[in-house]
């Protein structure tokens, strides 16, 4: 925001062209449409990893049933509500329309959380993880965990809509509801992590729910809550993508509806089809946020700080500036190679294909 005021300008795009031209509208374009494009994929995956295990435990015999089997297939069950239930919800123009289903995000959230810390102490001895393990800091994948976190925090990009949406807007009045936000959304991560690791350790999936027997009814009714906000949530990234295309190459042509419907079709079929290629949650939150997420939040603020500050780019204040830069580089470099090694090195037997507790919906 601070940069923001600098430049006098009311949007992230805006910023980025007014500090660095054509070229700095072309790289906000590509990051937030990444981290768009990334949300859609993943909140599909969930989409996999949730309402099939449901539908099992409520119709036992499912498979035996006409036309009904196909909710309990995963790549069916994506299918079918990516394209019954999301697709027509993304058609919307106006994203309003989608407002209250914040309030479904908050109720999805707590019910996962409760669920996993009533359930976790019960689970059996088989499928928890090794004790030793309860206490490491951090193991060879640090850098992709930093990634996927700041894939969770990162706001960025929404910080000029709410900096407007304040009744008396203020760097002051920002920071106080940005860091209190900021401290409610670390709480409620702490407590989901920490519940869910101290029990699964090593075993723990990229999706935490499917840590957890497909036949428990408190995780069932978590996993059917987290399915139906993606219903909305997937309608909510089409959203930003398809205005970062709109802005960047069509930024004063007259709204068509045939281009507006072709743009959505594509982006949901293409992010259906990605989707169905993994089961691995995971892994698709380590590419968008070491990719995107880090740049949103670690790169392109302090480089526009660097580029409109006076004085000399090198002198002492700017040291944190230049330290967040190098932060956001290193982990943008390191964990796209890694998790992109992680991907086309995979084995069948690998958790990003197949059998291990990450990718334990593979075979629904």
């Amino acid at each position: 925001m601070y940069d923001g005021k600098l430049a006098g300008r009311a949007t992230y795009q805006d910023l980025l062209e007014f500090a660095f031209g054509r070229a700095g509208l072309i790289a906000i374009s590509i990051f937030q449409f990444a981290f768009g494009f990334g949300g859609m994929c993943a909140y599909c995956v969930i989409l996999g990893d949730t309402i099939p295990h449901v539908v099992r435990s409520l119709i036992t015999d499912i498979d035996d049933m006409p036309v009904l089997w196909i909710f309990a297939n995963r790549r069916l069950c994506i299918a079918f509500f990516t394209l019954f239930v999301s697709y027509p919800l993304s058609l919307y123009r106006d994203i309003s329309k989608l407002a209250k289903t914040s309030g479904l995000a908050l109720i999805a959230i707590v019910v996962i959380i409760v669920s996993v810390i009533i359930e976790g102490p019960k689970m059996p001895a088989d499928i928890r993880g090794s004790p030793d393990q309860r206490f490491s800091f951090a193991n060879g994948e640090v850098v992709q965990a930093v990634a996927v976190i700041s894939f969770a925090f990162v706001c960025h990009h929404n910080s000029f809509l709410i900096f407007g949406s304040l009744k008396q807007p203020s760097l002051n009045r920002f920071a106080t509801v940005t860091h209190m936000s900021m401290v409610i959304a670390f709480v409620t991560c702490m407590l989901l992590a920490v519940s869910g690791y101290v029990v699964f350790t090593d075993k723990t999936a990229g999706n935490i729910l499917n840590n957890f027997p497909s036949d428990n009814t408190l995780i069932n009714i978590a996993r059917l809550a987290f399915g139906l906000n993606m219903f909305t949530t997937i309608p909510l990234e089409t959203f930003v993508c398809r205005e970062v295309l709109e802005t960047f190459f069509w930024p004063t042509a007259a709204f068509r509806r045939s281009r507006h419907v072709a743009i959505t079709s594509i982006l949901v079929l293409v992010a259906l089809t990605v989707s169905l290629l993994t089961c691995n949650l995971g892994i698709v939150l380590e590419l968008t946020g070491g990719f995107s997420a880090t740049a949103l939040a670690y790169i392109l603020p302090p480089l526009c700080y660097l580029k409109l500050a006076t004085g000399s780019v090198f002198q002492r204040s700017k040291i944190p500036h230049w330290a967040c830069l190098v932060f956001g580089l290193t982990i943008m470099v390191v964990s796209t190679l890694f998790s992109l090694q992680k991907v086309f090195q995979a084995h069948p037997t690998d958790p990003v294909n197949s059998g291990d507790s990450a990718a334990a919906t593979c075979d629904l």
